[in-house]
Formats: C-alpha cells, structure tokens, sequence
C-alpha cells in the first residue's frame, strides 16, 4: 500500500501566487477573510466541490496555486454571488473564483483533467466567436469527443427526447451580422 503524503512544507507554497491573487478583481481584501464560513455555508454548489469556497480562499491566500487551480471548486461556482453578498467582510468571492478560472485556463490547468465544465466554457465562448451564438447539438458533440464518446452515449436517450421535442437541432444557428459580433468581442477582448 502506498501511502501519501498530504502534509505541504512552506517551500511547496507558492508566494508569487499570493501576490498575484491580491492584484485581480475582488483579491484585493482576501486577507480580511476571518474564515467564517459563512461562504460555504450559504454556498447552494458547495456539496458538490472537493475544496469548500472557505477552504479555498485560505489555501489561495496560503499559497497553494497548484492545489487550488487543479481543485473542481473554480469550475462548479455556479456565481451566485450568494457568498459576496453574504461575506461579513465584503469579500468578492465570485470574481476572485473567476479570476482562478482565468489563471488555470492560461497555465492550462484546465487540460489535465477530462472534467467537462471548463472544456464546456471554451467551446461555448468559440462558438459564439465564430458563429454568433451557440448549436447546443453541435456544443454536445464537441464536449464528448473531448471528455469520450462513453459520456455522449450516456446522454443518448436525452438528445433523442429533446429533437423529438423539438427542442434540440441539428441545424448549425448564426446570426446575421457576425462581423458585429466579432468587433464587440475584440472590444471586450482589449
């Protein structure tokens, strides 16, 4: 039986790390957090995540980049912003959680799990660039041959539903104008 080690020594951390989180949207008072948990609490997600939103900002404020840009914790927020409006401290928790998202999708964190949400969100935004606005079907097939097509067959009998409905298509959607689009986005971009 192998045994691991889940003790971090100071030199693991990453004080560059706690620097740059004081620098981004909503950082800037992470230090205040009292570790409440008033986040965690009201947090309507937190069940679901392998680091609780308190947990994470003391680790984020710690040092511990790779632990908290490889956790589920960033990708399942679902920006509620129960958690900001609830901080005693008035802590943006939220857009600290985006600004994690960011930073793990530039070192490409993101990429060393098939873990569907963050792949999810870069096919949604290209498509959207490219097209104007999102296929859900051609948004599905995409996703599944990036996680594996065992997840598309799972979800199978809940594609055949929704076309039967009526309410999934095959047809690839756009706008009329996508040049408009594509100078908002490179307005936003810059």
């Amino acid at each position: 039986m192998q045994i691991l080690r889940k003790v971090k020594y100071e030199n693991e951390l990453n004080p560059e790390f706690t620097s740059w989180l004081s620098t981004i949207p909503g950082g800037e008072r992470v230090r205040e957090c009292m570790q409440c948990g008033t986040c965690s609490s009201i947090c309507p997600v937190s069940i679901y995540m392998d680091i609780t939103p308190r947990r994470l900002m003391a680790m984020a404020d710690s040092g511990f980049k790779d632990d908290v840009l490889q956790s589920f914790t960033i990708w399942l927020c679902a920006s509620c912003y129960a958690c900001t409006v609830n901080c005693p401290k008035d802590i943006k928790i939220t857009d600290i959680m985006y600004g994690l998202k960011r930073r793990a999708i530039e070192e490409k964190v993101l990429h060393r799990r098939r873990f569907a949400i963050p792949i999810l969100a870069r096919s949604f935004v290209n498509m959207v660039k490219k097209n104007g606005r999102v296929t859900e079907s051609r948004l599905v097939m995409t996703l599944a041959l990036k996680i594996g097509l065992l997840h598309l067959l799972r979800m199978a009998p809940l594609g055949w539903s929704l076309m039967r409905a009526g309410r999934l298509s095959l047809k690839k959607e756009q706008v009329q104008n996508k040049e408009q689009i594509k100078t908002m986005l490179k307005a936003v971009e810059a």
